[in-house]
């Protein structure tokens, strides 16, 4: 390998001519085909840029607050109300899921 000599430089103008030699001589489908494998690649990357430079509208989240001072009772009795808000919203759903079953006939 190390008397193998390293190809020589070609000039800008041969490869031009090399480069439209080889455009000559294939069909024009693969033209189409070269151009689509090249778009989709170039919308995606697009879509992505053009997304990173959309910024969300800023949301407020409210948290409900409660003092320090609460005793566990306190506590233990909002838990049975969130707890029976729940059971509530289990048993509406269940209604509802029940009546679609009768309608279906299943």
């Amino acid at each position: 390998m190390a008397d193998m000599a390293l190809p020589r430089p070609s000039s800008p103008l041969a490869a031009w001519r090399d480069l439209k030699a080889f455009l000559a001589q294939q069909e024009r489908h693969k033209f189409v085909f070269a151009a689509i494998a090249l778009a989709i690649p170039a919308v995606i990357v697009t879509g992505f840029y053009v997304d990173s430079n959309i910024k969300p509208e800023a949301q407020i989240i409210y948290v409900q607050s409660w003092p320090a001072s609460r005793t566990d009772d306190q506590i233990k009795a909002e838990q049975k109300i969130d707890q029976a808000k729940r059971d509530k919203q289990a048993a509406e759903k269940r209604r509802q899921y029940q009546e679609l079953e009768k309608r279906l006939g299943i």
